[in-house]
C-alpha cells in the first residue's frame, strides 16, 4: 500500500479514500490530489514514489510536467486581462496582433483561441519539438497561415497550437510573456508552485513522467492514416513524452503542455473561478468572466479530437454529452496522461490530480474521475 500523506480536512475523508484506491487498484505509482471549497485548501495529499522500482518517494513539494492541464492556467491568464478590461474576447485577433489578419483570418476572434475553433490547431509547415523553444518562429508561422475550416464553426483541438496563439495576443497585449504573467499575476497571488517555462532552481524536485505506449495514427506504423485528415496533420510536431526529460521543453514557454506543478499548485492557481472570480484575498477575474466562461462556442465531434467535447471560452464544459459532474456549471481541462482539474461554480469547489504514469490515450483516465466522484461523496451531492 502506498504511503499518502498531507492533509484532508472532516468531512472529506472519502476523497482521501479514493486517492488511496488508485494506488491500490487503477495502477498510480506517484501523484498528488488536492480540493479547494470557496477558496480553501481542504484536501492536500500527496503520495507512492517517483519511479516504478519504488525508490524515491513522491514528496510535499514535487512538481511534475502535467502537459494540457497548462492550457487552462494560460487561458486564465488571458481571461484576467479580458476582467481588467485590456481584452475584448469578442474582437478580432488583429486588432491585438495586427500580422495574425494573413491568410483570410479577419474573422478570427480571441475566443476562438480560446475554444480551439480557430481553425489552427497545428502548423502546416512540419516542425519538431526542438522549434517550440522558438516563441518568434512558431508564433509568426501561425500568423501566415491560413484556417483549415471556418473560424468559430466547430471545434478541433489546438493541442500544442493554443498556447502559442492565446499567449501571443496577451503578450501584445501586456508586454509580458504568458509565464512571466502567470507568474506574477496569479501564481504569486495565489502561493500556486506553478511554472510555465521551469528555471533551474526547481530541477531537483521536478518528477519525470512514466510515459504510456505511443500513440501512433492510422496503427502500428502510422502507413494506414490519411495523410491528409486533419487529425493526422494536426499531429505537428509529433510529440513523444519524454521530450519532457529534456532541459530545453523545461525552460521554454511552452503555455498549452509544458507546465509545471502538482494538485496543490494547479487547486490553488485555479480556485478563483470555482469561487467567482475571487479567493485567498485576491479578485482575480469579474463575475461577468466567470459567466462567460460558460458560453458555448462548440458541441459537437470535435475535428482533431474525434469525440464529443463542448468547449466554453477557455475551458471544457460540462454537458449531457460528456458529464463529469452533476452540477451545471462546471468547466474543466486535463493532460495528456491524466492530470485533470475541475472548477464547479456552483459548488464552489476546484479539485485538482496529478500523476507520473501516463495513461493511454489523451483524454485520460478514471483516476482523476475517482477522486471527483469522492468531492461530491463528500459534499452530499
Amino acid at each position: 500500500m502506498a504511503d499518502i500523506s498531507g492533509s484532508c480536512k472532516p468531512g472529506f475523508e472519502a476523497v482521501k479514500d479514493a486517492f488511496a484506491s488508485n494506488f491500490e487498484r487503477n495502477g498510480d505509482v506517484g501523484a498528488s490530489c488536492a480540493v479547494a471549497l470557496h477558496g480553501e485548501l481542504v484536501v492536500d495529499l500527496w503520495g507512492g514514489t517517483l519511479d516504478a522500482e519504488g525508490t524515491t518517494p513522491w514528496v510535499e513539494d514535487t512538481i511534475i510536467n502535467v502537459f494540457s492541464t497548462t492550457k487552462t492556467m494560460s487561458c486564465l491568464a488571458l481571461l484576467v486581462l479580458a476582467s481588467r478590461g485590456l481584452v475584448d474576447v469578442d474582437a478580432p485577433v488583429y486588432r491585438y496582433w495586427p500580422e495574425f489578419e494573413q491568410a483570410g483570418k479577419q474573422g478570427v476572434l480571441v475566443r476562438h483561441l480560446l475554444s480551439h475553433t480557430a481553425g489552427l490547431p497545428a502548423w502546416d509547415q512540419r516542425i519538431d519539438t526542438a522549434d517550440l523553444y522558438d516563441w518568434d518562429k512558431v508564433t509568426g508561422l501561425l500568423a501566415e497561415q491560413a484556417p483549415w475550416w471556418e473560424p468559430g464553426t466547430k471545434s478541433g483541438y489546438h493541442g500544442i497550437t493554443q498556447g502559442n496563439l492565446v499567449g501571443e495576443v496577451l503578450r501584445r497585449v501586456d508586454g509580458r510573456s504568458v509565464g512571466r504573467f502567470f507568474a506574477e499575476e496569479i501564481a504569486g497571488p495565489f502561493g500556486a508552485d506553478f511554472h510555465i517555462g521551469t528555471g533551474p532552481e526547481h530541477d531537483h524536485r521536478v518528477a519525470p513522467v512514466i510515459p504510456a505506449p505511443p500513440l501512433v495514427y492510422g496503427g502500428g506504423d502510422g502507413s494506414g492514416a490519411n495523410k491528409d485528415s486533419i487529425p493526422y496533420r494536426a499531429a505537428n510536431p509529433r510529440l513523444a513524452a519524454e521530450d519532457s526529460f529534456t532541459i530545453p521543453w523545461r525552460r521554454a514557454e511552452i503555455p498549452a503542455a509544458g507546465g509545471h506543478g502538482n494538485a496543490r499548485s494547479v487547486a490553488l492557481a485555479q480556485c478563483a473561478v470555482s469561487a467567482g472570480g475571487s479567493a485567498r484575498g485576491v479578485d482575480l477575474l469579474s463575475a461577468e468572466t466567470v459567466e462567460r466562461i460558460f458560453d458555448v462556442q462548440a458541441a459537437g465531434r470535435d475535428l482533431v479530437l474525434g469525440i464529443g467535447v463542448t468547449f466554453g471560452v477557455g475551458y471544457g464544459l460540462n454537458s449531457p454529452r460528456a458529464p463529469i459532474s452533476p452540477n451545471a456549471r462546471v468547466c474543466y481541462w486535463g493532460g495528456w496522461g491524466g492530470s485533470l482539474v475541475v472548477n464547479d461554480v456552483d459548488a464552489g469547489l476546484t479539485m485538482a490530480y496529478v500523476m507520473n504514469r501516463m495513461g493511454e490515450g489523451t483524454v485520460g483516465d478514471d483516476r482523476a474521475h475517482t477522486i471527483l466522484r469522492g468531492c461530491y461523496q463528500s459534499l452530499g451531492i
